[in-house]
């Protein structure tokens, strides 16, 4: 089976792209791979710092490589938290604190539209691809469920009563944003494999 990185120490989302891969890659996290070193995301785009973490990895590890970058945008906040979702409210790229701080720039606005943006940056054999993911949706005025990670307590898609949070990953996966950006990447994976088999 072909080895592939993921450029996360994330396990969650190590866990639910790997549910989506099931059986096609091996699939490596930057821990895997003795990765701890600090990638600077400098982008002011997504795509921007999807591709500097992924070439990262390529031009230090040598291996084949996929990384994401992923945004909560919301219209009332001019698009905002968008590339700084993770740090919000500071460096300390905490979950609850950047919530917390989310609901509070929210309060008394009526716009509570809201979209979860994924780029996926892949480099084999240093070519590149990029795949992207959107989710339409809506931003509550309080955190429900306990399944997900970063700001899923609060978001609710489009077309459903309940947040990410309070999904099982398998029906988030379904329709999130990551998913849909990995399963474009599933898709050109499986396209790519096939057609080097056949060359074989």
């Amino acid at each position: 089976m072909r080895k592939l990185v993921f450029a996360t120490h994330n396990a969650h989302k190590l866990r639910e792209v790997q549910e989506l891969l099931a059986g096609k890659y091996e699939l490596l996290s930057l821990t895997d791979i003795g990765c701890h070193d600090e990638i600077p995301e400098t982008a002011d785009t997504l795509e921007g710092n999807a591709l500097i973490k992924a070439r990262f990895v390529q031009e230090h590890y040598g291996y084949d490589v996929f990384a994401d970058d992923t945004g909560l945008e919301v219209d009332s906040l001019g698009g905002a938290p968008g590339v700084y979702s993770a740090r919000y409210a500071g460096p300390q790229k905490r979950s609850e604190d950047n919530i917390k701080k989310l609901l509070s720039e929210l309060e008394g606005q009526s716009n509570k539209k809201a979209r979860f943006r994924t780029s996926i940056a892949l480099i084999i054999d240093k070519d590149e691809w990029l795949f992207d993911g959107i989710v339409e949706g809506q931003i509550t005025t309080a955190p429900a469920g306990s399944e997900g990670f970063g700001y899923d307590p609060v978001f609710r898609p489009k077309g459903y009563q309940v947040t990410f949070a309070e999904m099982s990953s398998i029906e988030k996966n379904s329709i999130s944003h990551r998913g849909r950006a990995v399963q474009k990447l599933v898709e050109f994976l499986s396209t790519r494999n096939e057609s080097l088999e056949k060359r074989d």
